[in-house]
């Protein structure tokens, strides 16, 4: 078998091994939407590699998502490696899909930011290094239900103990509440300071935070109005993402992003923070947007609001909502390469936005859907998190 870039007619075939392992299959659309990255197209790289047989059919693979970096007014780019599925046919090619994200030319860093545990026990030998150093293997929650919290942890054990009792693939704790609310209706008053963001256009107010925010000196992931506009179009999102701007003294000084999301059929939904980020000078910003943030988590029935790429510095901006936050992850889900020339990357926090959980969360169905048997277990295999 063979290792060679991912190409637009294997699409049906990935499309098959992401059901094997019960992640969410991908339409034509929303591959040709991830094609479309303007940071990829730009180092001309591959979306992705595969392995394939003797007849050139796909058995496994590793998408390639790049992104463009701002520091000091210079772009540089970085690539997360993401969904990799290796079936029983490629056994032992899992390196070899590795090794072709890690050396692919023109990157700074090569990394991930979303590894479970059983990835994460391979990257120290493919030779990447926890990052960020102390917060790797932190992920924080905040409980918003804790009844749903409970129901789901007793159907895991149910389904684990007598799948005969229940069916583990159909959807469980359906939530349409997010879809039908009308997402420009104003804040109420306890939302001090914080606003919908429904303008991310040149020349926005937006943009004017985004160019104070990249002027600040720090290696920063591109959020740029036009990246913004890319990341929001994807054709496979079933809501969309949930914006907020903290507003002080006129402009806009921060901006939050969050999806609704179940990790799999039998999870509660959960509000997953994408992005997070605010001006240095700001220290109100993160907290005000993380009350909203678990306000609206309340509102639209998420039974938790998690965070799940953690630095130092965004523990920092957390103040006391750091303190009552519920420590998930333990295993090192963050790892990167950095090459040697790369830019200064003491000031690189991270936040999910810099990884694959804008492209790869699992979406709230939008109806009470049956998902198909793949081939990764019988009726009482449990669906793994994406």
């Amino acid at each position: 078998m063979i290792v060679r870039p991912f190409v637009p007619t294997d699409r049906p075939a990935v499309n098959a091994l992401h059901a094997s392992v019960w992640w969410p299959e991908r339409s034509e659309a929303g591959w040709a939407w991830l094609d479309a990255n303007p940071a990829r197209l730009e180092i001309d790289a591959p979306a992705g590699w595969v392995v394939v047989d003797a007849d050139d059919r796909p058995q496994a693979f590793v998408g390639n998502l790049v992104q463009r970096f701002h520091l000091e007014g210079r772009a540089h780019y970085g690539a997360s490696g993401f969904s990799i599925i290796v079936s029983r046919a490629a056994r032992g090619r899992a390196r070899a899909l590795i090794q072709s994200v890690l050396k692919q030319p023109n990157v700074f860093a090569a990394y991930t930011l979303n590894a479970n545990p059983d990835a994460a026990r391979l990257y120290p030998r493919q030779g990447l290094k926890p990052f960020p150093p102390r917060t790797h293997g932190l992920k924080l929650s905040w409980t918003v239900n804790p009844v749903e919290l409970a129901r789901g942890r007793l159907l895991r054990t149910l389904v684990k103990r007598a799948p005969a009792l229940t069916d583990p693939y159909r959807e469980h704790f359906m939530n349409r509440r997010l879809r039908e609310r009308d997402r420009h209706a104003p804040l109420p008053p306890s939302a001090e300071g914080v606003e919908r963001l429904t303008d991310l256009g040149e020349g926005s107010e937006y943009d004017a935070f985004w160019r104070r925010l990249a002027g600040e000196g720090r290696l920063l992931a591109d959020r740029s109005p036009g990246v913004l506009a890319w990341r929001l179009s994807d054709p496979d999102l079933v809501d969309a993402p949930l914006l907020l701007a903290f507003r002080r003294g006129g402009r806009i000084a921060g901006y939050a992003m969050a999806m609704l999301a179940k990790g799999n059929p039998i999870e509660p939904a959960s509000l997953e923070i994408i992005d997070l980020a605010a001006l240095e000078d700001e220290p109100d910003a993160v907290p005000a947007l993380m009350q909203e943030l678990h306000r609206q988590a309340r509102d639209i029935g998420a039974a938790k609001l998690r965070l799940q790429v953690v630095s130092e510095d965004m523990l920092r901006r957390l103040g006391s909502w750091a303190g009552r936050a519920r420590h998930e992850g333990g295993w090192g889900h963050c790892w990167a390469t950095i090459g040697p020339a790369a830019p200064p990357i003491h000031g690189w926090q991270p936040t999910p936005f810099d990884g694959d959980y804008g492209v790869c969360q699992r979406p709230t169905p939008a109806g009470d859907l049956q998902v198909k048997a793949g081939r990764a277990g019988s009726v009482g295999h449990v669906p793994p998190s994406h």
